[in-house]
């Protein structure tokens, strides 16, 4: 007998093993990744708002992006670990439908973030004259609530359809979170509208931002080529550097993830580059913000000597 799992109410995440032993390593390991994570961004935080020095559009950024981070390993890492250790495997249906949301919503207002953060290093590096007026607190203010809005949107957009769909055969979801993809592939309805729906989705918002971010990069790739001096090519180089490298990491993984094609879908390749984005890169980003940035050293020491 065919059964209508979003009746019954709950799906299996079926996890990174199936190895008990296994599972209490993989269980430690994400559990001290996820404090660390948490730890590291919530001390960007406190630093950007206690500091005098950090008050500016860049480190506002700084901080919101610090915010998204915990977000984001907070949605997928808590019930990652649950269901590595726990005997029932389960996430309700409801329950996976709103991590679903929040992993768009939080995804996609980073990517905004992002580009917004490559909009003031082109501001800071090639107009720096003109920077303060362009980046006022007015208009960075505007930058974070459009990014938040378009993440908003995004995980609306996309889960509201999801009420519509029936669940029958198997409810086994083959990863550690719900994902979208993967929550589409279980059900027994025709998903061709859900499916459309996400690809232009993530295509506009991703192509979008990440358009932004590449005119941005070659405006200030091509004004520190024009500086004469090594020093002065290698400060300027510096104060991007670190962003550069976030975009990439986190870009990377997200194109090969949901807009390859479905004929090269592979569960252990899906687990590996979604680790990467969810979980590394949220644990990542404050130490690759902070081992360039001498100021946010000095606040990181003043925090630990408090």
């Amino acid at each position: 007998m065919v059964r209508n799992h979003s009746e019954e109410g709950f799906f299996f995440l079926l996890g990174l093993s199936t190895d008990l032993q296994l599972q209490i390593l993989l269980f430690i390991q994400f559990l001290l990744i996820y404090l660390l994570t948490v730890v590291a961004n919530g001390m960007i935080m406190l630093a950007v708002k206690s500091n005098p020095n950090l008050q500016n559009p860049m480190y506002f950024l700084l901080s919101h992006l610090s915010f998204l981070d915990i977000c984001y390993s907070s949605v997928t890492l808590p019930k990652m670990l649950e269901t590595t250790i726990a005997k029932q495997k389960t996430i309700s249906v409801s329950g996976c439908f709103a991590q679903a949301f929040f992993i768009m919503f939080s995804a996609t207002a980073e990517v905004f973030i992002l580009s917004s953060m490559a909009y003031d290093r082109y501001c800071a590096i090639c107009r720096p004259l003109h920077y303060m007026n362009n980046m006022n607190i007015a208009f960075t203010w505007k930058l974070v609530t459009t990014s938040w809005t378009i993440g908003l949107l995004q995980g609306l957009t996309n889960t509201v359809p999801l009420i519509r769909l029936e669940f029958c055969g198997s409810n086994i979801i083959q990863h550690f979170s719900c994902e979208l993809p993967s929550i589409i592939s279980l059900s027994c309805s025709d998903t061709s509208f859900n499916q459309m729906l996400f690809f232009i989705c993530t295509c506009i918002l991703s192509i979008t931002s990440l358009f932004f971010t590449v005119i941005s990069y070659i405006h200030i790739i091509s004004t520190i080529l024009r500086i004469r001096s090594t020093e002065g090519r290698q400060k300027a180089f510096s104060t991007c550097s670190s962003h550069l490298i976030v975009v990439i990491l986190f870009y990377g993984t997200g194109f090969f993830r949901y807009l390859r094609p479905s004929s090269a879908s592979s569960v252990i390749w899906d687990e590996i580059v979604s680790i990467q984005y969810s979980i590394l890169t949220p644990f990542l980003n404050p130490i690759i913000y902070s081992l360039q940035n001498k100021e946010m050293k000095a606040s990181f020491k003043k925090i630990l000597k408090w």
